[in-house]
Order: structure tokens, then C-alpha cells, then sequence
């Protein structure tokens, strides 16, 4: 079964960059479709950004060039890019990863980002 891991949240300022790490265990990655999700105090889970096992990509349409999705599969390991933050990005941002073979679903516990001066 697959675990996740994520880091790289904290509190910054508006216009600063963050990058969050999603560490996977208990599977082969490759097989994998990475996604990051967010959810903000009060409203619904969003998608982010999704990155396929052959690393195609999709976002959010609100979030298409701030933010970039990556994987690094010698690592296990996927990320996301978070430049120009805002006040609005301010959320739980949540690691999600898929099994092509399985389809099952796992999700990582979140970490808080904070864009606040």
C-alpha cells in the first residue's frame, strides 16, 4: 500500500515562492499518477495540478504558470512549484497519488501553506 509524505509548507510573504515535496513508499512510482490538491478553511478540496506516470501535466486553469508539477521517479518523490504566492493560495495542500494498475487512491495527511505579510 502506498504512503505519502508531503513537506515544504510554512509561512511566507505575497510574492515569495514555495516548493512542496510528496515522498512515496509501498509502491512502484512509476506506475503512479501524482496530483496536488488544496483546501482552504471553508471550502471545497481543488485540484492543483496532476502529473502522469510518463509526466504529462494538467492544471488548474487559475494556476497555469504560477505553478508546476514535477517528478523525479529515481526519488520517488513528486513536487510542486509555487511561485508568485498570494493572500488566496493560502490553504492545506494535499499529495495524492493514483495506481494505474490498481486504481486505488491513496492521499498524504496535507501540509499547511500560509501566504500572509
Amino acid at each position: 500500500q502506498v504512503q505519502l509524505v508531503e513537506s515544504g509548507g510554512g509561512l511566507v510573504q505575497p510574492g515569495w515562492s514555495l516548493r512542496l515535496s510528496c515522498a512515496a513508499s509501498g509502491s512502484i512510482f512509476s506506475r503512479l499518477v501524482m496530483g496536488w490538491y488544496r483546501q482552504a478553511p471553508g471550502k471545497e478540496r481543488e485540484l492543483v495540478a496532476t502529473i502522469s506516470n510518463r509526466g504529462s501535466t494538467n492544471y488548474a486553469d487559475s494556476l497555469k504558470g504560477r505553478f508546476t508539477i514535477s517528478r523525479d521517479n529515481a526519488k520517488n518523490t513528486a513536487y510542486l512549484q509555487m511561485n508568485s504566492l498570494k493572500p488566496e493560495d493560502t490553504a492545506v495542500y494535499l499529495c495524492n497519488a493514483r495506481d494505474i494498475f490498481t486504481l486505488f487512491i491513496t492521499w498524504g495527511q496535507g501540509t499547511q501553506v500560509t501566504v500572509s505579510s
